[in-house]
């Protein structure tokens, strides 16, 4: 799944990358996204590291690590290097407060756990990522394939409790199965509109014993990058 598409955001995405790039120093042990955007950053960090630029990287996703392996990016596992300096990621949805909706690439569960890990995360985005109210994207939330039904209906429940409603709806993989993280999981795509009170939402999802993680990332992003227009826009900090 992707998020909201515009002409050209391509490029965006390479502008916003390129400015990512620009914060990362040499030693620096880096959290590396997933899906387009972070795959851009990974791109012209391997350009860097070609250069003579020495980072240890810890991917967030299979993808994002044979990636990196084809650039020439030192890795290590968040075990090896439990702390790291730096994450950067892409997102869904982010709002004024830097809060996000991420999980459309399927990785949400390791982005969120090396997300946590970081100093400091950084997101990248376009224009169109930007949202007053998160929700317009598809809630991501990941589960445990065993007891799915009962998962459900207690997602159904949560939301109900906050005035939320819409389909929950498994995800399938392009070959029509049913898609299946890295960690082994399930996701249920949530189209619940409009989320008022992310943080209640997080708080009811995490008491489900069948949830494993959900999209809503929160208190976690230090600053975000948004190219479009021709211009860079800096939410938050990137110091």
């Amino acid at each position: 799944m992707s998020g909201h598409n515009v002409p050209g955001d391509d490029s965006f995405r390479l502008k916003a990358a390129a400015a990512a790039v620009a914060e990362v120093r040499p030693g620096m042990k880096l959290g590396l996204g997933s899906g387009r955007t972070a795959e851009h950053f990974v791109r012209l960090l391997g350009e860097k590291v070609r250069a003579g630029l020495e980072v240890i990287g810890v991917p967030t996703s299979e993808r994002t690590a044979e990636l990196a392996r084809e650039l020439g990016i030192p890795l290590a596992t968040l075990d090896e290097v439990p702390a790291l300096d730096l994450d950067v990621d892409g997102a869904d949805e982010i709002d004024p407060e830097l809060r996000l909706i991420k999980g459309g690439g399927g990785a949400l569960l390791r982005e969120k756990i090396v997300a946590a890990a970081s100093k400091r995360m950084l997101v990248l985005g376009d224009p169109s990522k930007t949202v007053k109210t998160l929700g317009a994207f598809p809630l991501p939330i990941e589960v445990v394939p065993f007891g799915l039904q009962a998962t459900r209906i207690a997602i159904e429940k949560a939301a109900t409790r906050l005035g939320l409603s819409g389909s929950i709806a498994l995800r399938k993989a392009k070959s029509g199965e049913t898609f299946i993280t890295d960690g082994g999981h399930f996701i249920f795509d949530a189209a619940f509109g409009a989320i008022p009170d992310p943080v209640a939402l997080s708080g009811r999802l995490g008491d489900i014993p069948g949830v494993v993680e959900h999209g809503l990332f929160i208190g976690l992003a230090r600053g975000a990058i948004i190219a479009g227009g021709g211009e860079l826009t800096i939410l938050g900090s990137l110091g």
